[in-house]
């Protein structure tokens, strides 16, 4: 196609300082190649919750609706009400999470290189929470076969695409809850046969926890399921690096939502510090994903333009003060996108 249409939410805190990033890039993108877009702004968050008595209103989804795809920043205190109602929504059923070790970045390995794909729309995170009595509450999870299933074709077609490793490990706990990781296993497995030219091997979440922090570089792509993968993709992006620096895709089959994976941090808010990279990584994976549902080879190149200019900057140590540099948001976002081109 060549020309997009994306739904900018700014968000809370530092949202709109990272909001203001990611525009500065995509137009750099817009000015320079034959990738271009239509950039509209969505009101969502804490300041729409204040504004219109919703943190996601009519006039915001409506916008949605008739773009392509949903670029958001960080959302505070009214997160759920704005990330979960989008999943559901558009049944954005595939949350991938990518960890990567870059250049001159303290992390646990320099040759890091893994994604989390959890199942996005299910297990505790559909918030079915009782009250027994006033002291007791009871909690349901809910896994299904067929939510169990797209998420592991999801997985292994990734498995493929990414590199040589090809593997992937199927992350549960199904020697404590042998129904529902029971069911989510077997039905992986099956999916795996598919595929023999993928190593398939399973792995206790707790165990998997633990070889993050041991041997982090063994790991291609981790399947689990929704609270499983919320914790484990945090507890990788720190073994790289840090949250600053980890996007994250909600992907359906018509429509996706890519954000930083860190929260507002209204405690350095306007204060011109915060590292864009979060956000800019996540434009690659939005810029990857219109590549392939388009069929649009432009579009993957932008994005591996904007890691490629990332990782430049970083060998020769620019860096964000987060991450031992001594650059603003600003800053960074101007010299990343004039090593673009």
């Amino acid at each position: 196609m060549g020309k997009y249409s994306v739904a900018l939410i700014p968000g809370d805190g530092v949202g709109p300082e990272l909001t203001s990033s990611a525009k500065m890039i995509l137009q750099t993108i817009n000015d320079n190649s034959s990738t271009k877009f239509t950039i509209r702004k969505v009101d969502a968050g804490d300041g729409a919750l204040a504004k219109y008595g919703k943190a996601l209103p009519k006039c915001s989804t409506d916008i949605i609706q008739k773009s392509q795809v949903c670029l958001k920043g960080p959302v505070g205190e009214s997160a759920a009400d704005v990330v979960l109602v989008l999943r559901r929504l558009y049944d954005l059923y595939a949350n991938v999470r990518p960890a990567r070790s870059y250049p001159n970045i303290p992390n646990l390995s320099p040759s890091v290189d893994l994604v989390i794909i959890r199942e996005n729309t299910e297990d505790v995170y559909l918030g079915w929470e009782f009250g027994a009595d006033e002291n007791t509450v009871v909690a349901l999870r809910v896994t299904s076969e067929m939510a169990s299933r797209r998420i592991a074709q999801y997985g292994f077609k990734a498995a493929m695409l990414r590199n040589k490793k090809k593997r992937v490990v199927i992350v549960h706990k199904a020697n404590v809850l042998p129904k529902g990781d029971g069911l989510f296993v077997r039905t992986c497995k099956s999916i795996a046969k598919d595929y023999p030219e993928i190593t398939c091997s399973e792995s206790y979440v707790d165990t998997c926890a633990m070889n993050l922090i041991r041997n982090p570089e063994e790991f291609d792509v981790i399947l689990t399921t929704n609270l499983y993968g919320d914790i484990l993709s945090d507890e990788a992006a720190q073994v790289v690096g840090g949250l600053g620096l980890g996007p994250a895709a909600n992907i359906g089959e018509s429509f996706a939502l890519f954000e930083p994976v860190h929260g507002a941090a209204f405690d350095i808010a306007g204060k011109g510090i915060a590292n864009p990279s979060s956000i800019l990584l996540s434009i690659k994976m939005m810029l990857e994903w219109l590549a392939d549902k388009y069929n649009d080879r432009n579009a993957f190149d932008e994005g591996q333009r904007i890691e490629a200019a990332m990782i430049a900057l970083l060998r020769k140590n620019r860096k964000t003060k987060d991450i031992g540099g001594k650059l603003t948001t600003s800053e960074f976002t101007k010299q990343l996108s004039l090593s673009m081109y």
